[in-house]
């Protein structure tokens, strides 16, 4: 793992003290995306926002203490528990992170402000000082849009846009205002290269050998029980009707590909197919909708924890073979 210093301490600076508004108040386009966490009510977070501060420090409507994790260069959204254990016996610690200015293999390197360790978004372990080795616990999460969060939870909340100054701002390294209407990554997403060379154009970035049709940055949900991670490339996904169907760890799991989105359920033992409506699946004698895993008759699946992101920060994290194989 290569770990180097890029910017100064919180030049990208996380948000702290998050507030809400209605949904309906969104100044943005609906096709935007939103990491949701589900809840009383549900709550999103805008991608346009997550650009400019990669971490938001937030509780969810239950009270539960959350991270909310987003690294650019690895397009790798993951929501974390921010409570660790202590110690010894059931104490617990609540963290608050921020951005170190740090990357490791290209990923966003978080520190917390209690102990000043350090953490790789990507995979939530710390990496250095006193909590190393400790893992954060993963959050069920959805990636989709604003359009579909509001169709699903017309009274849900997002972010407000936090304002402030940031790095990402900028063209230098030093933060400017940020203006949440412009793109700072859309360059990025849209080339071939990959990692922070390819982004500051200072070279091509890094080699990508595989030949199997994964591109280094074909956007995979990676699902990880105890010591197995599988990932699920979302062009494989579709290229296998819409829907995944397999066993991770001790788990059976389906995942689906929609056209908001890729996510991934507990299989109770269903046999899921596709219908002609995009995104809705039929299986043990009703239809699913395969973003909120809601069925017509009532029934909900279990949403998984997962992490989205591209495939090389998947590969860096868990190796050439850890990815979901059509049968």
């Amino acid at each position: 793992m290569n770990v180097r210093n890029v910017l100064p301490r919180d030049a990208i600076p996380s948000v702290d003290d998050p507030t809400y508004e209605p949904v309906t108040d969104y100044d943005g386009d609906p096709d935007d995306e939103v990491v949701v966490v589900d809840g009383e009510p549900a709550r999103a977070y805008p991608v346009r926002y997550l650009h400019y501060h990669e971490i938001v420090n937030a509780t969810d409507s239950g009270g539960r203490p959350v991270a909310v994790t987003w690294c650019p260069l690895c397009g790798s959204a993951v929501v974390y528990e921010r409570t660790v254990a202590a110690g010894d016996g059931d104490e617990t610690r609540t963290l608050t992170f921020g951005v170190s200015g740090k990357l490791a293999d290209d990923d966003l390197v978080m520190y917390d402000r209690e102990t000043d360790s350090e953490w790789k978004q990507s995979r939530g372990v710390a990496i250095d000082g006193p909590l190393s080795g400790t893992q954060l616990t993963v959050v069920p999460a959805a990636m989709t849009t604003v359009e579909r969060f509001r169709d699903a939870n017309p009274d849900g909340e997002l972010l407000a846009p936090p304002g402030g100054e940031s790095e990402a701002a900028s063209d230098t390294d030093d933060p400017e205002p940020i203006d949440y209407d412009a793109a700072p990554y859309e360059r990025y997403f849209e080339m071939d290269g990959f990692g922070l060379a390819a982004h500051r154009g200072t070279g091509d970035g890094r080699d990508w050998d595989r030949d199997d049709g994964i591109d280094p940055k074909t956007v995979v949900l990676g699902l990880t029980v105890a010591d197995d991670a599988l990932g699920f490339p979302l062009p494989r996904v579709e290229a296998n009707g819409s829907v995944a169907q397999t066993t991770v760890g001790d788990r059976d799991v389906v995942v689906f590909a929609t056209p908001d989105g890729i996510h991934a359920f507990e299989n109770p033992g269903f046999v899921f197919e596709r219908t002609v409506e995009p995104g809705t699946f039929v299986a043990d004698g009703t239809r699913w909708d395969g973003a909120t895993g809601e069925g017509d008759d009532g029934r909900s699946l279990e949403r998984l924890p997962s992490r989205r992101l591209f495939a090389f920060a998947w590969q860096d994290d868990h190796g050439a073979d850890a990815f979901y194989e059509n049968e």
